[in-house]
C-alpha cells in the first residue's frame, strides 16, 4: 500500500527545502499493547504526533510516514500535526536502510534536506533539527546525531579519526576495542538530498542480523571522499519509547522541560 498526497515542494526561511521520513512500522512488542506503540501519547500528543512537530517547526516541508501495524491510525495521528503526510507501507522487516527505501518516490523529488527520524522518539526538538540541518547547508553529506554515556553497552559506536566520522559499528558487530567507545549513535540523521537515495541504494546486508542498516551509508559516505559529522546532542533528546515504563519516563521529562519553559517566561509554580 502506498498512500499519497500530492503538494508542492515548499521552502523553508533558509531557502533549503527538506524532506523528513518518519520510521514509524516497528510491531513495539514490548508494549504489549493492542495498538501501535507510535500511537501511545505523552502530553496528550501521539509519539509520532510529537515528532511530526518537531520536524515541520525545524522547517521540514514535507513528511513522508513509514508505517506497517495500524497504518491508517498511524497516518491519521500524523496528519492532526502536517495533514499533507505521505504514507508508505513497509510490509517487511529488513533493517532501517530498507523501512527508507520505502519511501523511495520521496526520496526521488530532489529536496535539498532528508531528514530521517523514528517516531518513538518524541523529545527531539526543533533547534537538535535545525542545527542538523545546518550542518547540511554547511557542505556536509552525512550528520547522524550522537551522545555521550558511560554505559554505551547495546549501541552503535561512532567511529572516529583524524576528527571525521568514518563509520557507526553496531554493538553485535563491534570489536572489543570498538566496544569502549562512550559516543554512541542517537538513530537520527540528516543527508544531503542530492546523494541520498545513492548512498542508502548502496547499503549491503554483511552483518550479524542480514538487514540492511541505514548506520552503513556513513562508511559508505566516507569511502566516496564526502564530509560526514557526528553532531552530540544531550541523549535524553534521543530517549526512544520501546515500553510503558519507558513511556513514563518520557512523561516526567517532558513535563519538566515544560514547567521549565514557563517558569522562564515568568510563570510561577
Amino acid at each position: 500500500m502506498n498512500i499519497e498526497t500530492s503538494s508542492p515542494m515548499t521552502m523553508d526561511s533558509t531557502g533549503r527545502t527538506c524532506l523528513t521520513i518518519i520510521l514509524a512500522a516497528g510491531e513495539g512488542t514490548r508494549m504489549k499493547s493492542t495498538r501501535s506503540k507510535v500511537l501511545h501519547e505523552v502530553a496528550g500528543l501521539s509519539l509520532v504526533g510529537h515528532v511530526v512537530k518537531a520536524a515541520v517547526a525545524a522547517g521540514t516541508g514535507d513528511v513522508a510516514l513509514v508505517v506497517g501495524r495500524d497504518a491508517d491510525a498511524v497516518r491519521a495521528s500524523a496528519a492532526t500535526v502536517a495533514p499533507s503526510v505521505e504514507t508508505y507501507e513497509q510490509t517487511e522487516r529488513l533493517g532501517t536502510a530498507h523501512a527508507v527505501l520505502c519511501a523511495r518516490a520521496a526520496l526521488t523529488r530532489g529536496h535539498d534536506d532528508v531528514l530521517v527520524l523514528f517516531g518513538d522518539t518524541p523529545l527531539i526538538t526543533p533547534e537538535a533539527l535545525a542545527l542538523a540541518r545546518g550542518r547540511l547547508a554547511g557542505g556536509a553529506a552525512v550528520v547522524v546525531m550522537g551522545f555521550r554515556t558511560d554505559n554505551p553497552a547495546g549501541y552503535g559506536r561512532l567511529i572516529e579519526r583524524n576528527g571525521r566520522l568514518v563509520a557507526i559499528r553496531e554493538d553485535k558487530d563491534a570489536s572489543p576495542e570498538e566496544k569502549r567507545i562512550n559516543f554512541c549513535n542517537g538513530g537520527l540523521m540528516a543527508i544531503d538530498g542530492s546523494r541520498a537515495l545513492s548512498l542508502i541504494e548502496a547499503v549491503g546486508n554483511a552483518n550479524a542480523k542480514g538487514e540492511y542498516y541505514l548506520t552503513d551509508i556513513v562508511a559508505i559516505a566516507a569511502g566516496r571522499n564526502l564530509a560526514v559529522e557526528a553532531m552530540e546532542i544531550d541523549a535524553s533528546l534521543l530517549i526512544g519509547v520501546n515500553t510503558r515504563a519507558e513511556l513514563a519516563e518520557v512523561e516526567t521529562l517532558w513535563q519538566r522541560r515544560r514547567r521549565r519553559e514557563l517558569m522562564l517566561a515568568g510563570v510561577s509554580m
